[in-house]
């Protein structure tokens, strides 16, 4: 142990009981107290590997008050563990927070790698590996979800993203729209668990089948890059303002409705917001010179 303390984030199963590794087991045995998202849950794999050392909870609600007492711990010589419900902790949890206040307090702060859904689908999928972005969920309101999409359509590189089952159709139905139908994709689910699934397709025809077809089990969705032509047509397009991609909408036939929507799509905004843009263009030509 080191003397003036220690920060270890843990990777523990995201399934399978038997994807941990010995140094980690070892290193849950010796440590002063291990903060855990969920002490339920992380009971049932200290007491499948015969480990007693003490508990605390650790998470998104309590991260604040409870950090700084982490941190007042480890500064007095403890040596913590901090592990998240599944994977490695800071993906998509609060232990990144935990391991900034550690670093900004001059705590060495150590990794026990292990288990990781993100990393495990990505390999799996069949998608380029040669470079990745990890997005993880998506945010639950329209606008802000419209954004990230708009932002990551034309990366290159593969998308990975988290999606719990009561929001999975939600979710592919925004993908397709976004990044198209057409898009190679793979949907994951279960991963280590015994009703493990891969399903590799278009996004389209994952909708079509989890529209079809409940959801069950947490997901990842691994989706190829934007190629060449997107990536360039994404760029062009955002020499393109927000009136000019209105009027050419409003040239092809569409009507002004349909028309705003098309172009909220394309920028990752709100109808409201397109329509106050135009609102305001229409107010700044008819203003007297």
């Amino acid at each position: 142990m080191n003397e003036n303390g220690r920060l270890y984030l843990c990777a523990t199963p995201i399934g399978n009981l038997g994807d941990i590794t010995y140094r980690a087991v070892e290193m849950l045995r010796a440590a002063d107290l291990i903060a855990a998202e969920d002490t339920r849950h992380t009971r049932g794999l200290l007491a499948h590997y015969d480990i007693h050392t003490p508990m605390t909870s650790y998470h998104e609600h309590n991260k604040d008050s409870k950090g700084s007492e982490l941190i007042a711990r480890m500064q007095a010589g403890e040596t913590i563990v901090c592990v998240s419900d599944a994977g490695l902790p800071g993906i998509a949890d609060p232990g990144g927070d935990l391991a900034r206040r550690a670093i900004t307090a001059g705590i060495p702060v150590t990794p026990l790698p292990g288990a990781n859904a993100a990393l495990s689908a990505l390999i799996c999928a069949g998608l380029p590996l040669e470079g990745f972005t990890f997005v993880g969920f998506l945010p639950r309101k329209e606008k802000k979800r419209r954004e990230v999409l708009a932002r990551v359509a034309a990366y290159p590189e593969t998308l990975i993203f988290y999606e719990a089952p009561h929001r999975l159709r939600e979710t592919l139905d925004a993908l397709a729209e976004s990044l198209g139908r057409a898009r190679r994709a793979c949907a994951a689910r279960e991963l280590t668990k015994k009703f493990e699934e891969l399903r590799r397709a278009t996004l389209g025809d994952l909708l079509a089948h989890y529209r079809e077809y409940e959801p069950r089990g947490e997901f990842v969705i691994v989706v190829a890059g934007a190629d060449e032509n997107t990536a360039a047509a994404a760029d062009a397009a955002e020499e393109v303002s927000l009136t000019e991609r209105y009027a050419a909408h409003i040239a092809a036939g569409l009507d002004k409705k349909e028309a705003m929507r098309r172009t909220a799509q394309e920028l990752g905004i709100s109808r409201r917001d397109v329509y106050q843009a135009l609102l305001a263009e229409e107010d700044k030509r008819s203003a007297p010179i």
